[in-house]
């Protein structure tokens, strides 16, 4: 597997449970994995970045994809583990079942989407960047995506260097998998955490631009 960020160790992406993916998901999970209001804030995320009547892709979905249930959307396509789920969610308009960990190529062609959304699901990733590359090459350039997290996970499928780092650490570490691709603009990180004073689930953010396939080869060189 290749190191997916430069300076850390390759065990770094590993995790607990090395057995196959396809085992863990196998069976489908219909619940949420953040409360009602970690996902309002997913949503006035998508609300405020995702463009209206645009093609959106939702990397790493299941049965609910948290967009606005008022904003139109030309394409939702999804792409996660289990069938049943994905088949299940309402707002797709097509979607695939594929394993990022073994093959972080994703099928669609370049500058198909106008935005994407990773919900509570970066953490997972054993190829972050590799991932993330790729989406920069099927977005538009300029598409923004949105990458949203908590402190709840599956602990033995998170990557181990995503234990080892309290919440502002792994801001820094998915902004650093963007900024590693060469291929995003405009990182931002942000505390999106429901502010109700009655606790909950936090709610974390990175958000950032494709750059462009050809702008990015231009600027990197």
């Amino acid at each position: 597997m290749p190191n997916s960020r430069p300076g850390l160790p390759a065990h770094a992406f590993r995790r607990m449970d090395e057995t196959r993916d396809e085992g863990f998901y196998a069976q489908p999970r219909f619940v949420t994995h953040i409360d009602e209001g970690a996902i309002a804030a997913v949503t006035a995320l998508y609300r405020q970045y995702l463009p209206a009547e645009g093609r959106i892709l939702d990397l790493m979905s299941s049965w609910v994809s948290h967009l606005p249930p008022e904003v139109n959307y030309a394409r939702v396509e999804g792409l996660g583990m289990n069938r049943e789920e994905l088949a299940a969610n309402p707002r797709l308009t097509g979607f695939t079942v594929q394993n990022l960990n073994l093959s972080p190529q994703l099928s669609y062609d370049e500058a198909t989407f106008d935005g994407c959304g990773i919900c509570v699901s970066i953490d997972y990733l054993t190829q972050p960047v590799e991932v993330l590359r790729e989406v920069a090459r099927v977005l538009k350039p300029g598409a923004p995506i949105v990458i949203t997290f908590s402190n709840r996970c599956f602990p033995t499928k998170a990557i181990q260097i995503w234990h080892t780092l309290d919440d502002v650490g792994h801001l820094t570490l998915v902004a650093d998998f963007l900024r590693q691709t060469g291929q995003f603009t405009g990182i931002e990180t942000l505390d999106c955490s429901p502010r109700s004073g009655r606790g909950g689930d936090p709610l974390y953010a990175v958000v950032a631009y494709a750059v462009g396939t050809s702008e990015a080869a231009q600027s990197y060189q």
